[in-house]
């Protein structure tokens, strides 16, 4: 830890290569992050925090990821930027920004890195995004992978399921880690595939490999953090743990403010300003 010139210690953020170091050492700890608020709240405990392109479906409702666009993304992870000091940020490229060519995908994540301050940007493919990669980290753009399950391909792969029980589909995501890590990619997230398969994986790239969905062997894990905490009581994929159930308690808090107003027990006179 440093000192600023105030003589306060400064934080040292977690940069990308603390996170490329960790491969078969301590688990890699991280969670989404989408607004101010819940990043000053998860921050210090993260080595790294994912602004998803789930933020489609956790805030705006939508039914996938596919109409999350670039400049929703910008705004989230300029904000996840601002309100954190010590995990590494990272922002996913939406669907439509990066696929079309490699200069395309070196504008639209430059962008990205220019207007929101992040580490590194996040994309999904494999073999067919392996040039991609490579042509974005020789030019100073840190890359994290997403193999397995792809929320931006659900249309091809029929719907959200796991991934890697049939053979041939095991041998292709093999495939696509080992082509991602090749290329350059500083971590790979393997999601939605089966336990041996995701272990498999970690042993034999050199990579490191963020789990979701996947196995506890891999090098971390991520969770989208509104799952994790309880905020939806309609669904909760297999793979999560409710380690709270925020959620519920909101829902008794706006009760008990809901009751109280129409008895006109709040406001009280404590909530009232008065001349001293």
């Amino acid at each position: 830890m440093s000192t600023s010139i105030n003589n306060t210690p400064k934080i040292k953020r977690v940069t990308v290569p603390d996170i490329a170091s960790r491969k078969n050492g301590e688990p890699i700890v991280s969670l989404t992050a989408y607004t101010a608020p819940m990043t000053k709240i998860l921050d210090p405990y993260c080595d790294f925090l994912l602004v998803g392109d789930s933020l489609g479906m956790v805030l705006y409702g939508m039914e996938s990821t596919l109409t999350v666009t670039l400049d929703m993304m910008i705004n989230h992870g300029a904000a996840v930027v601002r309100a954190s000091n010590h995990a590494c940020i990272i922002v996913d490229m939406p669907f439509g920004s990066y696929q079309e060519s490699q200069s395309t995908a070196y504008r639209n994540c430059a962008r990205v890195m220019i207007e929101t301050g992040c580490a590194a940007v996040k994309i999904e493919g494999g073999v067919e995004m392996a040039d991609t990669v490579k042509f974005l980290t020789e030019r100073g753009i840190p890359v994290m992978g997403h193999i397995g399950l792809k929320p931006q391909s659900v249309n091809i792969n029929g719907g959200f399921r796991p991934h890697g029980f049939d053979s041939s589909e095991a041998l292709k995501i093999k495939e696509d880690a080992e082509s991602i890590s090749r290329a350059g990619a500083f971590a790979i997230v393997i999601e939605g595939v089966k336990p041996d398969l995701a272990e498999e994986i970690t042993r034999e790239i050199p990579t490191v490999t963020i789990g979701i969905g996947a196995s506890a062997e891999c090098d971390g894990q991520v969770l989208v953090t509104e799952d994790a905490i309880g905020m939806f009581s309609d669904f909760t994929p297999k793979f999560v743990k409710r380690f709270a159930e925020v959620g519920e308690e909101i829902n008794l808090a706006v009760k008990q403010y809901a009751d109280e107003v129409k008895t006109r027990t709040f406001p009280s006179s404590e909530h009232y300003y008065v001349r001293k």
